[in-house]
């Protein structure tokens, strides 16, 4: 046999090889099926009509919708809803005592406290105009960027918009019971569940308007646009409506970008600053500012014991 011919079979099996290639072939393709979006061939058509009546150019939201990139994501809403109906079952009250005073602990370890340190000295200048501006405390700014985004490294991976318009789009239960699990809608969560799922789809609606509007402004592509799995963007994990809203251009350069180190740091303490931080401003109070940014009463303690690990002076808890 020349050696360049093929022989007719692979290894010891004694399989002929053109099987085997058919073999590889069907195994992948069941791989792709098992991993592909459920959604590839999503029905858009509402959504589209929907932004269109908003005032969106209809043949550009129709192209943004027609692209490959775009697909369903059930998991946005499923997870949102399964966190929902799981925490209303719960013992409300004797789940928010226990959390009172739940920390995060691995965020107090040495060696991240030391790096937040760090952080700190390396943008004094920034976060000095920060404390003066705004009367939030240096510490607090770098604790919220740590836990938010590990100092600005870490600001998400998903494609925001497939996450808000995923969940734009399951207005309706129904469009995302095949997604959830059967005994997590039940007779008694059932009306629950309907509502919520509603009120969190005209909400992702609001931030999907949001986002076009930011990545037109500032000419990017909105598919580009990678951050949280419910779409918070940039180092300060800013929602797009709250880019709009207590974003700062810090830089000067004529837009506000989340993903900008100075513009990120003003507008997490401008965020601060509007929903009630004050200079003289008590524990309690700074509690309740830190929960509006992130409602997760966990979050709000571990973001003050980081600042006071950090070297904020501790204030009265009264």
């Amino acid at each position: 046999m020349p050696s360049s011919a093929k022989p007719l079979t692979s290894g010891t099996t004694g399989r002929p090889a053109g099987r085997m290639r058919i073999l590889k072939w069907a195994t992948a393709f069941l791989l792709w099926m098992a991993t592909a979006s459920p959604s590839a061939g999503a029905d858009w058509a509402g959504l589209v009509e929907r932004l269109a009546d908003d005032g969106f150019d209809r043949p550009t939201v129709e192209a943004l919708f027609a692209r490959p990139e775009v697909t369903f994501e059930p998991d946005a809403m499923a997870g949102k809803l399964k966190v929902l109906i799981r925490n209303r079952s719960a013992d409300t009250e004797s789940a928010a005592a226990r959390l009172r005073t739940v920390i995060r602990r691995g965020y107090l370890q040495s060696g991240i406290i030391s790096r937040a340190r760090s952080y700190l000295r390396e943008n004094t200048e920034v976060l000095n105009e920060i404390a003066a501006l705004y009367d939030v405390p240096r510490e607090i700014i770098v604790s919220i960027l740590l836990i938010e985004t590990h100092l600005g490294r870490n600001t998400g991976h998903s494609r925001v918009f497939n996450r808000l318009a995923s969940m734009a789009r399951c207005t309706d239960l129904e469009t995302i019971r095949p997604y959830l699990a059967r005994t997590l809608i039940t007779p008694d969560t059932e009306a629950y569940a309907r509502r919520r799922c509603r009120e969190k789809a005209d909400w992702a609606y609001e931030e999907l308007k949001a986002l076009i509007r930011y990545a037109e402004r500032d000419g990017v592509d909105p598919l580009d646009i990678r951050g949280s799995i419910y779409g918070a963007i940039g180092m300060c994990q800013f929602m797009p409506t709250n880019v709009f809203s207590f974003g700062v251009d810090a830089d000067g350069d004529g837009r506000i970008d989340p993903f900008a180190k100075p513009d990120a740091l003003h507008s997490i303490a401008n965020y601060l600053r509007e929903h009630g931080w004050h200079r003289n401003l008590d524990r309690r109070g700074q509690h309740r500012v830190i929960f509006d940014y992130n409602h997760s009463t966990v979050y709000a303690n571990t973001v003050l014991a980081v600042a006071e690990k950090i070297g904020m002076k501790k204030v009265s808890r009264h």
